[in-house]
């Protein structure tokens, strides 16, 4: 299993920065691997609530099912995914106020590829830092984007 993860303090209160990352029509906006956004769940979040999406990482495109696990908002959310070939991921957004209308947005990702230990070499010798460097570009994206709508 592959785990990323990044933090970034964003000027803008926990509700903003909540707003935005839990929007699926958003996420094209500020996550740097997205393609496209094929579905998912009307309404405000909440447990049980689905989207699918395309993302690409190397000049491979692959759809991602997601569910929402677990939800506190505006502090807490967790997706589950499922892609190709058995592949599996959990995203977790946690916010924290960080007082002076500042949040921290912690961003973590695991990821397992399918194939066993075969699976997690080829994907250190496929992926490589790219997770790493995708997740720093997402947040810094999405640091910008809030902090341009206050």
């Amino acid at each position: 299993m592959t785990v990323v993860h990044n933090r970034i303090r964003i000027g803008a209160p926990i509700e903003r920065v909540w707003e935005v990352v839990m929007d699926p029509k958003r996420l094209h906006e500020w996550v740097s691997i997205q393609r496209s956004l094929e579905a998912f769940s009307e309404g405000p979040p909440r447990r049980g609530s689905t989207m699918e999406q395309n993302l690409r990482i190397r000049g491979v495109t692959f759809r991602v099912q997601w569910t929402l696990v677990e939800v506190k908002a505006p502090r807490l959310a967790e997706w589950e995914g499922k892609g190709p070939a058995h592949s599996r991921a959990r995203t977790r957004y946690e916010l924290t106020s960080d007082g002076d209308q500042h949040t921290v947005f912690d961003y973590t990702n695991e990821f397992k590829t399918p194939g066993g230990r075969l699976g997690v070499v080829a994907s250190r010798v496929f992926v490589g830092g790219v997770s790493e460097r995708e997740a720093h570009i997402s947040l810094e994206r999405l640091k910008k984007l809030v902090e341009q709508e206050i």
